[in-house]
């Protein structure tokens, strides 16, 4: 039985919203998407955040709302890319809850990701080049706080679902020996 909130880190495109609702409905569990609740409780888009206010603005919202949703119980969060960059985020992630690090080669983000407009921060003349820089600064916050780490290259949702429980019930077990 697998207790505890969980909480998905990872790059953006890695899938953290889409294992996660699949993960939820299996586990049982509230899901909730950090960006999208910000989106709900703002009523604009996080590009016109971003757009309005800058990064920052973006960042301090984004903080705001880790805190408020990671206080809850039973839950399976899917958090933005960039998340883990405040030490604030970082800490309530691993206090409340059993983070998951949803990782992909830089190379797998790019294709996924190739037509994507809806993201600020890819909105770049050379997006490969991005995302490999995004990777290497965010790669060794989400290990920090990973308790278990899951690739998310080739393979489907639900295999990967399936090894993202199999992983939380080896930690778990670990833990009570």
């Amino acid at each position: 039985m697998i207790t505890g909130n969980l909480f998905l880190v990872g790059p953006m495109g890695a899938g953290k919203s889409t294992i996660g609702r699949h993960l939820a409905k299996r586990l049982r569990r509230t899901f909730l998407d950090s960006d999208r609740e910000i989106e709900q409780r703002t009523g604009v888009s996080i590009s016109w955040i971003f757009e309005m206010e800058g990064e920052a603005g973006f960042r301090e919202r984004e903080q705001k709302m880790i805190e408020a949703l990671t206080e809850m119980d039973n839950i399976v969060l899917a958090t933005g890319g960039g998340a883990v960059l405040a030490e604030m985020n970082r800490q309530y992630l691993s206090e409340r809850g059993t983070v998951i690090y949803l990782a992909a080669s830089a190379e797998q983000l790019f294709r996924r990701m190739a037509r994507d407009k809806s993201r600020p921060l890819l909105q770049t003349g050379d997006k490969k080049k991005q995302i490999k820089s995004l990777l290497t600064k965010r790669d060794p916050l989400y290990r920090e706080i990973a308790d278990i780490v899951v690739l998310t290259g080739e393979q489907s949702v639900q295999r990967t679902v399936t090894e993202v429980i199999r992983k939380l019930e080896q930690k778990q077990k670990e833990t009570k020996l």
